[in-house]
Parts: C-alpha cells; structure tokens; sequence
C-alpha cells in the first residue's frame, strides 16, 4: 500500500492531513477561559491552520429553581480537560504547553495521545442535518444518588422517609423504598416530590 492510500483513510475523512483529537488537562473550573486564551495565541501566532476546534464537551441537562420553574443548562462532561482538532507539531504543542492553566496533553511517556475514534463520536457533537428529527431528549439534573435518605414532600406517600434506591435522570424519575406496613418496599417519584433529610 502505497504512502498516498495511507493518506486517504484516515478517520476524519475531509479533515486537514495530519490532524487528529487530542486531549489536554487544563485547571478545574477555567476550561471556557482557557480556551478561550488558546484561541486567541493560535490567532496572534498565525497557527489557524495547525488546529481545527477547540471543545470543552458539555451536555444540555434540565434543571429546577426552588419555585419549580424549568430550566435547561450546559453541564461539562469531563471537568478539567478540553479536546483539540489539532496537527502536533513543534510549535502548536508548545502554543498550547504555554498557554496558561494548560496542565498537559494525555497520553504516555510524554508524548501526545490522538483519542481513539470511537471515542470522538461519542463526544464530539455532530452537525444538525435533519431538523425533522426533533430535539435530542435532555437529562434531568438530579441532586440525589443511590443510599440518599429523602423524604417524600408530596403526592400518596407525602412525609414518608426512603432511601434512594436508583436515579433515571433521563426520564427525572428516582426509585426510593420506603418502608409501608412493616414491608420495603420501591416507590418511583418525580424528583420534585422528595427532598434531602
């Protein structure tokens, strides 16, 4: 096989040649500023074409106010880390080495590590083609975990205490078994219903 045909499968396909999805360690809490900062010393070093996006991956979840009023926001999914599109080189790995708050790049024995493509398509967001299809189904952001002692606030079983047996954010449902004539036993709720005693 010849060194073109390599060439033409790679895994980004229409990608710029060499350029793969990295993983860098950045300061908790700073990713948006931080990327932010290496966008804008990748513009002042005229290295636009060294990287492609710059992500801090992050999930819609739906949360409530105290007064029950919905809201959906951005949640981060991996706090702490930042993925780039990027061609490794000498100067983009230290542009981005040198950026402030930048930790380092995962991967072994100093060397940089391009995530497994698997990997980016579980993260990375994919372009809208289709509006028909409808929104994605968002997850509810539930503040309780299994073992969490709570109490019911409304509905058939208000002012019963439970423990938290499983939490279905997808749907914003929790399982908690309350003990009911001397038997345990699992009640789903809506997360609005209970709160943490």
């Amino acid at each position: 096989m010849s060194d073109e045909q390599k060439q033409d499968e790679s895994p980004t396909s229409g990608a710029a040649e060499g350029m793969d999805w990295y993983i860098i360690k950045v300061a908790f809490n700073r990713e948006d500023s931080i990327r932010d900062s290496m966008l804008k010393r990748i513009k002042l070093a005229g290295l636009e074409d060294c990287f492609g996006e710059i992500l801090v991956p992050t999930e819609d979840v739906v949360t409530f106010t105290r007064n029950g009023t919905r809201r959906v926001v951005k949640r981060k999914l991996y706090p702490g880390y930042l993925m780039a599109y990027m061609t490794i080189n000498d100067d983009s790995w230290f542009l981005v080495r040198e950026t402030p708050g930048v930790g380092d790049f995962t991967g072994s024995g100093g060397k940089p590590t391009p995530m497994d493509p698997q990997d980016v398509e579980k993260i990375v967001p994919k372009p809208v083609e289709d509006e028909d299809e409808g929104e994605p189904a968002l997850k509810t952001a539930i503040p309780y975990r299994a073992g969490d002692r709570v109490r019911v606030k409304e509905g058939n079983f208000e002012n019963l205490e439970g423990e938290v047996e499983k939490v279905d954010e997808a749907n914003g449902r929790v399982t908690v078994i309350i003990s009911i004539f001397g038997r345990s036993t699992p009640v789903e709720l809506n997360h609005w219903q209970i709160e943490q005693v």
